[in-house]
């Protein structure tokens, strides 16, 4: 399963001195209006003298090329510093870095040190990135036990991917009995949060009877609507579907399509 890796964004937490938490809100404010000169003359100084957000914002500068010419290798040094002081976005963000081989060589052992840092700190995204390398065994060994646990930490926070993923491992049993019941359950929370795979799975579910009873309206809805949002499975499915209902379910499950898009996913 591939990695969904979060916007790097610039925090507005301030820290420090009063002079200190002047001088990083000037950044902030002149980043927020695209004055990223400015940002960066105000946010060096304090990077320098060891403010960890300060060197945060400045890797993402140096990352994403905001005020200056991206660079990867920039963007790793400052990530380190504040990483090193235990900043959780920053060792998420350092982890990333060694994962896709930006400013460094990739090293997916040294990823899993940084992650794991980042998820024992609580980044949900982190959690979930970790939880696939040791799905993947990428820089430790394959583990779908601990895959299992990290995927588990960042889905009781809401995070969508690994919501998703706790439904894959519970409909293959891995590293758990294989529980239809349960994989309904998280793909109906990721699918609720739009996630386009979740739906398709969640309609699978609905036309197969796992999980739940075999309702082949709702099944044609969930894929419907992943179809959509652009899923090939999610109209193949509706496709499948439709070829075993009649007429007026298929008018059944369009209408509860479009309320359900309506309501935003909830409570269909």
């Amino acid at each position: 399963m591939k990695r969904i890796l979060a916007p790097i964004v610039l925090l507005a937490l301030l820290m420090g001195t009063p002079a200190f938490s002047a001088d990083f809100q000037k950044g902030v404010t002149a980043a927020d209006k695209g004055d990223y000169a400015t940002a960066l003359r105000e946010w060096t100084p304090l990077a320098e003298q060891g403010n960890a957000r300060a060197q945060f914002n400045m890797g993402v500068m140096y990352e994403k090329g905001r005020g200056v010419p991206q660079d990867y290798k920039t963007a790793v040094k400052w990530y380190r510093l504040a990483a090193e002081q235990g900043m959780a976005i920053a060792q998420y963000n350092l982890g990333v870095m060694y994962d896709e081989g930006r400013g460094v060589p990739q090293d997916y052992k040294t990823a899993v040190k940084w992650l794991r840092l980042a998820a024992e700190q609580g980044i949900a995204i982190a959690q979930n990135n970790l939880g696939v390398m040791y799905q993947k065994g990428q820089g430790v060994p394959q583990d779908y036990k601990t895959a299992l646990k990290w995927f588990s930490l960042a889905a009781e926070q809401g995070y969508v991917r690994s919501q998703y993923n706790l439904g894959v491992m519970y409909d293959e049993g891995r590293s758990v009995p294989q529980d239809y019941k349960t994989a309904v359950k998280w793909w109906r929370l990721a699918a609720e949060q739009g996630n386009t795979r979740a739906q398709n799975n969640l309609g699978v579910m609905y036309a197969f009877g796992k999980g739940l009873l075999k309702d082949y309206v709702y099944a044609h809805m969930w894929g419907n609507i992943a179809a959509m949002n652009g899923s090939k499975l999610g109209a193949n499915l509706r496709d499948f579907v439709e070829k075993k209902i009649t007429p007026a379910q298929i008018a059944t499950a369009q209408k509860l399509a479009r309320e359900c898009v309506a309501k935003n996913y909830q409570g269909c």
